[in-house]
């Protein structure tokens, strides 16, 4: 029998760490909560890379539909490379990262802070220089993780920032929601993508579609399926994607889309239909649209948390074809687990 990989191993233990963090944290969360409503920014800014910026994209969508801050992403190399300063009085700073190592997001994270920003240090790293830096520090609490990709750390870190979220927005759904998440993600675990695996065994190039918070989510998974794959993999809004992307979209050529359950499902199947109708190899989380072959989901009544899950039946999908393409998923080529980037 085979040994399982320690991506399969981590991807597995999503749904016990999403218990793990939602147990142990709450003090984090409501003591978080309570600084955001004392600081009331006016702003959201998030500093973040790789795995780590999908996770603060997705927050960015959460934070604006329910809290209706503006949010941005800061480019870390404003204050590492450039050395330029930025006026964040106002506002509030999200830094995600797994190791709470890399050196430009330490630098950002302190620079936010001592611009006067409310700034959260959101990492798998207890007494990592990232924590250091921000007034307050949330654990991911998502354990080791060994592979090189990230899972479980990138699950455990929208999880937290919507917990956060949750509890300064006294947002009753949401609350609700987090506490069925480890049960819906362990569903999401058992839901079969092999049709997409299949096709993409032999494959070289794919586009992967969403938006809204599913934006997030496919980027993420663009960003897996080059790690793990050696997939070209391009991720685009089911918007975007119309604006010049589509025109190499022909006979053949796959496109996963992924639809959150919410306002712009409708549009993001449209977009589907139409790429099918140019002879793309359509596969559809999430929503159904002629044409597209449709992927099983975990449903559950919050959208946020419906768009998560996705990413968790994905990441099962994709460890399995990394093996299958003849590949290790632990290990990619020219990649190590921490980055640190100046």
């Amino acid at each position: 029998m085979t040994t399982p990989s320690f991506m399969r191993l981590e991807i597995e233990e999503i749904p016990s760490a999403a218990q793990r963090l939602l147990d142990q944290g709450r003090a984090e969360f409501t003591a978080g909560a309570e600084a955001l409503i004392a600081a009331d920014p006016d702003f959201v800014v998030t500093v973040a890379r790789g795995s780590s910026d999908h996770a603060a994209s997705f927050l960015k969508y959460a934070i604006e539909l329910t809290a209706g801050r503006a949010v941005a992403s800061l480019g870390p190399s404003i204050v590492s490379i450039y050395g330029r300063t930025l006026r964040l009085g106002h506002g509030a700073a999200l830094a995600i990262s797994q190791s709470g190592k890399s050196p430009d997001i330490v630098a950002t994270t302190a620079a936010a802070r001592a611009s006067g920003a409310v700034t959260f240090a959101l990492t798998n790293t207890a007494g990592s220089p990232l924590a250091d830096a921000a007034t307050r520090f949330i654990d991911l609490r998502a354990g080791p993780e060994k592979s090189v990709a990230a899972t479980k750390s990138f699950v455990n870190s929208v999880l937290a920032g919507l917990a956060l979220i949750a509890h300064w927005t006294g947002d009753a759904d949401l609350l609700k929601a987090l506490d069925e998440a480890p049960a819906v993600l362990a569903r999401a675990l058992q839901c079969d993508w092999t049709p997409l695996a299949d096709v993409l065994v032999e494959g070289s190039s794919l586009y992967v579609l969403g938006r809204g918070p599913a934006l997030a989510i496919a980027s993420e998974a663009a960003l897996k399926f080059k790690e793990t794959c050696g997939l070209h993999a391009e991720a685009y809004s089911a918007a975007e994607v119309l604006h010049g992307p589509a025109r190499i979209v022909e006979r053949g050529f796959p496109v996963l889309v992924l639809a959150a359950p919410d306002a712009s499902s409708a549009s993001v199947a449209e977009v589907a239909e139409r790429l099918a109708g140019q002879g793309a190899r359509v596969f559809l989380a999430g929503a159904t649209a002629p044409g597209a072959t449709a992927l099983p989901v975990a449903t559950t009544a919050h959208p946020l948390l419906a768009t998560l899950a996705l990413i968790v039946s994905f990441y099962a999908m994709v460890e399995s074809l990394s093996r299958r393409r003849g590949f290790d998923p632990d290990r990619p080529p020219y990649l190590k687990k921490v980055t640190e980037t100046r």
